[in-house]
């Protein structure tokens, strides 16, 4: 994937965006949980009331309360609350609560509220521990007073719980449990000052129904508005990462193609056709997927992963356990899974290639096929590929399968364990019910973090492959490249073709294909070619357009070597007429066309005239404008090849080259079109390779090869003559008569 890495500088603004809102989304999921505690915690469980020092209570039950206090604590408290009457704030309290009196108390506008709210929550819990102690010894009105409901006291009672706290054989259990408040944890303390303080309020003729329920409405609203605010970073960035893996998978798929449509042939022998398309395709697929999906995954489930474990240890350090459990089995199920299937999802992208190939040579090879009858053995074939990719691909789905199930049993297995642990807390007073419910679902995002991490397995080995495949087409240099400062063709160009002892091999061949060639084609004339099969024709003047360059001597053009040549100024003075005609989608025009995209419909005639194709485009219903389908698989072979010919005439270039074009030629058609090729191409230079003698007789200079070696130079006369390998061709395919 680094490799590739370039790509990402265009769209970095993007990734960084996206981080940003990945990491607003992270962090705002793992704030919800607090809330949500803080609803239980306090909106149910406390009434809505969120601090245990009451901001108003009546005079008995501050002297009560103060019972149970430390010499500091009761300073603290005597420091932040002033008498109603004198109060600044006193009708906002009124209307709050309405039983208030002067001699009643109130927390001061400037009062430390830390220090009170700490004396309150030791004194209730000594309260309640003196309560239990009484209530179990059965002490009369104060075993009644002990008795709670609901979280709460009856304040009818308050005032004889009060006297009875009074009495001498009370003040070593108050005088105990002072003490014991004083070193208990804060977190076993805050609860019980609340349902005190509810209390006071209560008696004050506050409506604590009303309290509770605009606390709840408060935290929901903030909830619901985190929520919104969520999903709105969620919604960037994925919008963020689509537009950057589409961005960055169309720079591929164009660079790509760029690097493949410039390849020469000994590029594209290192590749198959179907290779190609599925790199093309496939593979950048995987990128771009990677990118807009996997790229989200692989920021999001860090953050969340630490930031639940930070935040979940923050609520109960005492189960930090249960997580350590969960990380422990996360890990083992993913590494033993992987070690499994991770060698399959390498080798995912060499059954596409396969499978791709094994279509393509069916379809574009269908004729031959139906022909042999061998349509079984092509079935057969397929179903091989096919069956490989299927059993690979049902292995590795498989084996990811059992990820979910193993993760919700290791989910539900930890929530189990926290419920049974975190309850045993609860009643024990060391744990508060929200705040278990949120190291739940802490946990969970714990796992859910893995749970992603377990699916980038997934993705980034395909992706690094693909990415490595890609990037083996990008990093492929093109062996016949321009130089770095171009030389010109003179203009006009004359056309002039040369070889000066030129030999050719191909790379990681033993020996030359082609040896101590040199000839020269001139305008006007027409130079053919003709040997055996297997003598190099072909290669040879694949050398001109430079689709090979020479591995010695020289090729020119007026006097130019081809190599100090830029490719598109070489090959724009060059019509070439491949051995195979190959046809593009589109309309017989657009064909044509491809050789001059301005030509007028007069030059399109006029070269269909001399290729012999006017006769059956003219019998077509819709002429020039007939569609030809991919290949040119609609029109007979014969047909495809005198368009190839008149695509190439439509260049009206100075050079011209037809490799073996006319064999697909009936005779008449053949000696027609020369007839006609002679007066269209008389300023031109024409080079002809030809498998028939009768092709090129008449040419004015004919170049016999043998094994890579030219053995005979010159007119259809003089090689009769004077050239054993000529003579024998031209036996072997013209009579006597045809001969003399």
């Amino acid at each position: 994937m680094l490799k590739l890495k370039r790509y990402l500088k265009p769209y970095l603004g993007l990734l960084a965006a996206a981080v940003v809102f990945l990491f607003g989304q992270a962090m705002l999921e793992l704030t919800l949980p607090n809330y949500m505690s803080d609803i239980v915690n306090v909106g149910l469980q406390q009434g809505g009331i969120t601090q245990a020092a009451p901001e108003a209570i009546n005079a008995q039950g501050m002297a009560m309360m103060q019972t149970f206090m430390s010499e500091s604590d009761r300073a603290a408290v005597d420091a932040a609350y002033e008498p109603f009457a004198g109060s600044a704030d006193a009708d906002r309290l009124q209307k709050k609560y309405p039983d208030l009196a002067g001699e009643d108390l109130v927390l001061g506008a400037d009062a430390q509220e830390s220090g009170a709210n700490a004396a309150f929550s030791r004194a209730s819990y000594a309260l309640v521990n003196v309560l239990k102690e009484l209530s179990a010894a059965g002490e009369g009105d104060a075993a009644q007073a002990g008795e709670t409901s609901g979280g709460s006291i009856d304040p009818a009672v308050m005032g004889r719980l009060a006297a009875a706290l009074q009495q001498p054989q009370t003040a070593a259990l108050v005088e105990k449990a002072v003490q014991q408040a004083a070193v208990t944890p804060d977190s076993m303390l805050s609860q019980t000052g609340m349902v005190f303080t509810k209390t006071f309020y209560q008696q004050l003729g506050a409506d604590t129904d009303a309290m509770q329920t605009s606390y709840i409405w408060k935290v929901g609203l903030k909830m619901l508005g985190l929520t919104l605010l969520l999903t709105a970073c969620a919604i960037s960035a994925g919008f963020c990462l689509a537009r950057l893996g589409a961005g960055v998978g169309r720079d591929l798929r164009r660079d790509v193609f760029h690097q493949v449509t410039y390849f020469n042939n000994s590029e594209m022998d290192q590749f198959s056709s179907a290779s190609l398309i599925t790199r093309t395709t496939n593979d950048i697929t995987q990128v771009q997927n990677f990118l807009s999906m996997g790229l989200r995954m692989l920021c999001f489930a860090p953050i969340m992963g630490v930031g639940g474990l930070i935040m979940g240890l923050s609520k109960c350090l005492s189960l930090a356990w249960v997580l350590g459990l969960a990380l422990v089995l996360m890990l083992g199920l993913i590494l033993v899974l992987f070690s499994v299937a991770l060698p399959r999802f390498k080798k995912m992208q060499h059954f596409i290639d396969r499978l791709n190939l094994v279509s393509r040579e069916e379809l574009s090879g269908l004729m031959v096929v139906r022909a042999f009858a061998n349509q079984p053995f092509m079935q057969k074939r397929f179903d091989g590929a096919n069956r490989d990719l299927t059993y690979n691909t049902l292995f590795v789905n498989r084996s990811m399968a059992t990820m979910m199930p193993a993760m919700m049993l290791v989910m539900n297995g930890i929530s189990l364990l926290i419920v049974w642990f975190g309850g045993k807390q609860i009643a024990a007073s060391s744990l508060q019910v929200g705040d278990m419910m949120a190291f739940i679902q802490y946990a969970m995002q714990v796992i859910m973090s893995f749970l992603f991490i377990s699916m980038m397995f997934i993705m980034v080995p395909r992706a690094s492959v693909s990415a490595e495949r890609i990037n083996e087409v990008l990093s492929t240099e093109n062996g016949v490249a321009d130089p770095a400062q171009p030389a010109r063709l003179p203009n006009p160009v004359k056309g002039v073709v040369e070889f000066k002892d030129v030999a050719f091999r191909y790379e990681g061949a033993d020996a030359n294909v082609l040896e101590h060639i040199s000839f020269t084609a001139r305008p006007g004339q027409t130079t053919a070619f003709i040997g055996s099969t297997g003598s190099g024709k072909s290669t040879l003047i694949n050398l001109i357009p430079r689709f090979y360059d020479a591995t010695e001597g020289t090729v020119t053009v007026d006097g130019v070597n081809v190599k100090e040549l830029s490719q598109q100024e070489l090959r724009a003075a060059i019509g070439y007429v491949p051995q195979k005609g190959l046809l593009f989608s589109g309309t017989i025009a657009s064909n044509l066309r491809y050789g001059d995209e301005n030509a007028s419909d007069e030059a399109l005639a006029e070269s269909a005239a001399v290729a012999q194709a006017t006769e059956f485009i003219d019998q077509l219903d819709q002429g020039m404008a007939t569609e030809i389908s991919q290949g040119g698989t609609n029109v007979s072979g014969g047909q495809r090849q005198r368009l190839s010919i008149a695509r190439a005439l439509v260049k009206k270039a100075p050079v011209y080259i037809f490799d073996d074009t006319f064999s697909a030629l009936d005779f008449k058609t053949d000696a027609a079109l020369r007839k006609a090729l002679k007066g269209y191409t008389e300023q031109s230079t024409v080079l002809i390779v030809a498998q028939r003698v009768s092709t090129i007789m008449h040419a004015e200079q004919i170049v016999v090869l043998d094994e890579g070696r030219i053995v005979g130079i010159g007119t259809h006369e003089e090689l009769l003559a004077n050239c054993k390998e000529y003579r024998e061709i031209a036996e072997s395919q013209l009579s006597k008569e045809e001969l003399a």
